[in-house]
Order: C-alpha cells, then sequence, then structure tokens
C-alpha cells in the first residue's frame, strides 16, 4: 500500500486538491480553541494545513513520506506550521490522552484491521476530545467518485457503531453528496459522516 500511496502523490498537482473536506469544516466548528489535532491518513495535508490555519496545532501521520512532503510544502505555501509523521497505522501506537480532536477523512483500512486501529487511536483522546469522521459508505460502491475497489473496505453503520462505541453524542449519519475534491474524488458519492466526544473525566 506504501508503493501505492507514494505514486500516487508522486504527481505535481494534489491527488485531492489543496481545499479541505467541506463536512470537516462544519464539523471543526466544535473544537476548542488552538486544539491538539491528530490526523491519520492526511495524505498531502489539505485538511490538516487547514486546520492549521484556524490556529489548531496538527499532527499529520501517513505512511507516504511523499504525501507528507508535498503536505509541508502546502504547509509552508499558507504560512502555517503542521507536524509530520511517516508511520504505518496498523503498528503505530499513538501518544494515549493527547489530542483534543481526531479527524478521520476518507481513511479506508483493510477490514480485518480496521477495528483494532479505530480502537487505538481514539486512545489518543483525551476526556472530552472528539472524533470527526467522513469515508464512504458501502451504498457508494459502483458510484463515480471515487473510493477503495473492494465493497468490504466501505463503511456501514454497524461498523462504526462497533468501532466507535462508548463516545457520548455519537452521530452517524449516511448522505448522498457529490465530491469535488480533486480529481480522484469527483462526481456522485455517497458517504457516511460520525462524529462523537470522548466521556469527561470524572
Amino acid at each position: 500500500m506504501r508503493e501505492f500511496w507514494d505514486q500516487r502523490y508522486a504527481a505535481p498537482e494534489y491527488a485531492y486538491g489543496t481545499t479541505p473536506n467541506r463536512f470537516l469544516t462544519t464539523a471543526a466548528a466544535a473544537l476548542p480553541a488552538h486544539a491538539d489535532v491528530l490526523l491519520p491518513g492526511d495524505g498531502e495535508g489539505r485538511n490538516g494545513v487547514w486546520l492549521a490555519q484556524q490556529g489548531h496545532r496538527v499532527l499529520s501521520v501517513d505512511q507516504s513520506q511523499t504525501g507528507l512532503d508535498k503536505a509541508r510544502r502546502l504547509a509552508e505555501q499558507q504560512g502555517v506550521t503542521i507536524d509530520t509523521l511517516c508511520a504505518d497505522l496498523a503498528s503505530w501506537q499513538p501518544p494515549p490522552a493527547a489530542f483534543d480532536a481526531l479527524v478521520l477523512i476518507f481513511l479506508h483500512l483493510p477490514p480485518a484491521q480496521r477495528h483494532d486501529i479505530h480502537r487505538r487511536l481514539l486512545g489518543a483522546l483525551r476526556p472530552g476530545g472528539r472524533l470527526i469522521l467522513e469515508g464512504f459508505e458501502r451504498g457508494h460502491f459502483g458510484l463515480p467518485g471515487g473510493g477503495p475497489r473492494d465493497i468490504d473496505w466501505l463503511f456501514t453503520t454497524e461498523d462504526l457503531r462497533r468501532d466507535f462505541g462508548g463516545l457520548e453524542d455519537l452521530r452517524i449519519e449516511p448522505v448522498e453528496t457529490v465530491l469535488d475534491e480533486g480529481p480522484f474524488h469527483h462526481g456522485a458519492a455517497r458517504v457516511i459522516r460520525c462524529t462523537g466526544r470522548v466521556p469527561a473525566a470524572r
């Protein structure tokens, strides 16, 4: 998979554009000022850079160093700073209770590893920390908007409820939309959006 993403990000243009995911720009209004935000699978950095522009402290994690190099260049162009880490999420252990938000935008994982990775990433949130997720829903399979070619990599409501159960105010919503996020996310799509909050310490 690392070679696949290195090849996708090798072109000078940005595979998913340089503007942030629209759902993220709305959901991020719930974040505290100057939040510490973890973005696994941030690729070329469009979402991490936008969050840094909003005054947040960002750690973008990806298995593609090629993508992260472009993320740092984009951050420099926009006059902000992000931290980056090249790591395989299958084995990476995030620091516990270190972040105010976990942002997962179109991070599709191998089905056999998805639950364990999601639970490990949740452990990086502080009490009161927030999850923001958007990905392709199972009903997207066959639509032109991009995404994995294996239906088992797409999300169901039940998948997300199982992976993120225990969060307060858990909201999971399938949505039909039209994507315009660079050449690889373009066209009609069916996505699923998920938000929730780690219970505050008692």
